[in-house]
């Protein structure tokens, strides 16, 4: 069998708008999952094992894992490794899913790539090869795969989409696994307890994982995680007498983070909020892991490349300010925490904020820390399959936001324009409650510019 990049289409013959559509048109990517390894599998077998090209770190856990993707995607192109990056989910462009040495990947080789997984896919649903069509979760893994097998990049950094133990990315078998926080989300999926949760994420450590790291964790959740790590022979970097867990100092924008491998004083973070500390912690301990453990680049600049690293990081939609605009993707009550922290700390203006959330979600506990900082509501509903309507989230409403003013628009183009005319130029616009909305409302602000 020819290997895939001999089946490559041509960039004349592939269209991004229509790649886009195919994808799109195989249904929400939460919704329409089907949670399981074999179909991914037997798709990546056909494919020729892209994954098998390169080293991977997976990163799962409810909170942080794309500021952890954020921070080492950094760290590693600072450093000069050819890096690949898998997110989920974009903003306000699909191709910011893929990310190639610090750069999304173009609209002709997305296209190309999606047409030819695509191609495949469906002659093995003919064969009978397949159960099933791929998801768009698997699809678009896979596309990711092959994009980074033919960049020969050398480190590819995998955020697991949902829980880990039967999500598309775990069938990558990634050589290092990072778990960052674990909290309470997706129940409906994972499980109601935060011990089911855990031991479903927890499972990307396999007999396969030759390092882990794990971020700070209750202890019933830590117990857990060392627990699964005992039964596939692995010991977490942190206890391999390489790292350890602990913050000197957090001035302003400024942080000290003292590891058993490093003292890293004064360090500027990229992205803001004093919960990016820890993220960073998670992202040096697994730039550590590739340096000492894997030797994928020499310990010489370790302090400049770490450094620097973070200070590049971007992460577009967490506290991000943008003209008048601030966006955040909370969308479980630990993220409604950490923004509301981060709102009384260092901002004195009056918010407007706009609002939506999905379906499944605590938006009680969301509202409950959020509504009351806030002058003025606008409750809108994202074009998704899974969005709670306006309806829905008055139904929800703390009591004490009703003596607020509240406005509706069941869509989002109609709640910005409402946002605009009721907040004074001196106020700002917080845009939160789910990713999908903080994306759907920057498409719509880059179209008016």
């Amino acid at each position: 069998m020819a290997s895939w990049p001999d089946k490559l289409p041509s960039a004349d013959v592939v269209n991004f708008h229509e790649a886009e559509s195919y994808l799109l048109s195989l249904g929400n990517e939460v919704s329409a999952m089907k949670l399981g390894l074999e179909n991914i599998r037997k798709l990546l077998d056909v494919l020729d094992n892209p994954q098998n090209n390169f080293l991977k770190v997976q990163v799962a856990g409810t909170n942080g894992k794309g500021s952890v993707c954020a921070f080492l995607d950094s760290i590693c192109n600072t450093a000069g490794i050819k890096t690949g990056t898998f997110t989920s989910p974009h903003l306000v462009s699909i191709t910011e899913r893929i990310r190639i040495n610090g750069q999304d990947i173009s609209e002709v080789g997305f296209a190309r790539y999606v047409e030819h997984v695509r191609e495949v896919a469906e002659k093995m649903l003919v064969s009978g090869e397949l159960e099933y069509r791929p998801t768009f979760f698997e699809q678009i893994t896979a596309i990711a795969l092959v994009a980074f097998a033919e960049a020969q990049v050398e480190v590819v950094i995998l955020e697991t989409g949902l829980g880990g133990r039967l999500d598309a990315t775990t069938a990558a078998n990634a050589e290092i696994a990072a778990i960052t926080r674990i909290d309470l989300d997706h129940q409906e999926y994972l499980g109601e307890m935060i011990e089911e949760i855990a031991a479903e994420k927890a499972a990307i450590i396999t007999d396969q994982t030759d390092c882990v790291v794990i971020c700070e964790q209750t202890d019933s959740v830590m117990a857990l995680l060392k627990e699964r790590c005992r039964e596939v022979d692995v010991a977490p970097f942190n206890e391999q007498g390489y790292s350890a867990w602990t913050v000197i100092a957090a001035e302003g924008c400024l942080v000290n983070i003292d590891l058993t491998l490093g003292i890293y004083p004064q360090v500027e973070l990229g992205l803001k909020g004093r919960h990016q500390i820890e993220n960073a912690q998670t992202a040096i301990q697994v730039a550590q892991a590739l340096i000492y453990q894997f030797v994928i680049f020499p310990p010489d600049d370790e302090e400049y490349y770490i450094i620097e690293g973070l200070r590049l990081a971007k992460h577009p939609g967490r506290l991000e300010y943008e003209g008048r605009y601030f966006f955040d993707g909370a969308h479980n009550v630990n993220g409604a925490k950490v923004l509301a922290e981060y709102l009384k700390e260092f901002e004195t203006r009056p918010i407007t904020i706009v609002f939506g959330a999905m379906k499944g979600k605590d938006v009680a506990g969301l509202t409950e820390r959020l509504f009351p900082l806030c002058k003025r509501i606008v409750l809108t509903q994202p074009e998704n399959s899974r969005a709670l309507t306006y309806e829905n989230l008055l139904e929800i409403l703390p009591a004490n936001s009703k003596k607020q003013s509240v406005f509706v628009s069941d869509r989002v183009a109609n709640a910005i324009d409402i946002a605009e005319t009721i907040t004074p130029d001196d106020d700002i616009i917080l845009v939160t409650g789910s990713l999908y909305l903080v994306g759907e409302v920057k498409k719509i602000l880059k179209s008016q510019i």
